[in-house]
């Protein structure tokens, strides 16, 4: 599988040694690193301290940014981090593995497991403070802290003042990049706002253990809805084939999604429920499967979530 980079262009073919940037540097803790090397370099030596891996290639801009910059924080963190730099057009059998799709990528393991990383260059002070968390030294508060700021974040968003949510949830991430409830945070905070391209986008920047966060997954079910909702139809005329038929299922179906992208997700709600009250198995239970779209992106605690399963449980259940 070719390898994108962040202007979208494909993985090129290697380049000679002589036009790629030095990985070793005046570190003894910064190595470049190869598949018959990777495992020791990497998997072993977590075990003893924790290992940056920057995946790179020389076509990428970014990466000449970041690469430096990681490398000197590395360096400054003497010995308590290690940086390993692999070259994804000479190794990309590695980056498959690791399901790398974008550079720059940065994965830190440790006792032989990934445990956090970001994606795309990052301001140096978030990456001196990704290094020092690694080693042992942040600065700030932990996980306390960080509780403290999601918390006015989702306040802030629940109130409407996008601005002061997508500050805070992004305040977390320079402490913690790739923080699965921050990155879900500021993606909600884009959907708000109506950017879905850069909500998609923020989402790819969660740390590799936080991809099935709730917190995460509810905004992957969001973006979902979104797209089925891009095709749906207009509701008086949905109505009215609803009036002249109501057992027309896929018109009640459409009228639902054309509910949801009008905001009137409870409308939706109904459409679906009825649905299943007329006849559950309709069209591969899409109507059901739909609802629990719908439960996921809303979150299990949500009033409207609790009322709607009640409800779903009557039908299913009498």
């Amino acid at each position: 599988m070719a390898l994108i980079g962040p202007t979208g262009r494909p993985v090129s073919a290697p380049k000679p040694a002589s036009q790629q940037p030095a990985a070793s540097g005046p570190s003894p803790h910064i190595k470049d690193s190869n598949l018959e090397t990777f495992a020791a370099d990497v998997l072993e030596a977590s075990r003893e301290v924790p290992v940056i891996v920057d995946f790179w290639a020389p076509w990428c801009g970014p990466c000449k940014q970041l690469g430096p910059a990681l490398e000197k924080a590395v360096a400054e963190a003497n010995g308590a981090v290690k940086l390993v730099k692999v070259n994804i057009d000479e190794n990309q059998e590695i980056a498959r593995q690791l399901r790398i799709q974008s550079i720059p990528t940065v994965y830190a393991f440790k006792n032989g497991q990934p445990v956090d990383g970001f994606m795309g260059a990052i301001p140096d002070s978030q990456i001196r403070t990704f290094v020092q968390q690694l080693a042992g030294g942040g600065e700030h508060g932990g996980a306390d802290h960080a509780a403290e700021v999601l918390a006015a974040a989702d306040e802030a968003l629940l109130a409407g003042d996008i601005a002061t949510a997508a500050q805070a949830y992004g305040h977390v991430l320079q402490d913690e990049p790739g923080h699965p409830k921050a990155v879900a945070g500021l993606a909600r905070c884009y959907l708000k706002s109506g950017d879905v391209e850069r909500a998609k986008k923020t989402l790819q920047l969660v740390r590799p253990d936080g991809a099935t966060d709730e917190a995460v997954r509810a905004v992957e079910a969001e973006l979902k809805l979104r797209e089925q909702a891009s095709a749906a139809g207009d509701t008086a005329d949905l109505t009215a084939k609803l009036t002249a038929d109501p057992a027309n299922h896929q018109a009640r179906y459409d009228l639902a999604l054309a509910l949801d992208a009008k905001g009137d997700r409870e409308g939706a709600l109904t459409a679906l429920l009825e649905i299943v009250k007329r006849d559950r198995k309709w069209n591969e239970e899409m109507a059901r499967k739909h609802l629990v779209t719908l439960f996921e992106a809303m979150g299990p605690t949500d009033p409207r979530t609790i009322d709607a399963r009640r409800r779903l449980s009557a039908i299913l259940f009498s």
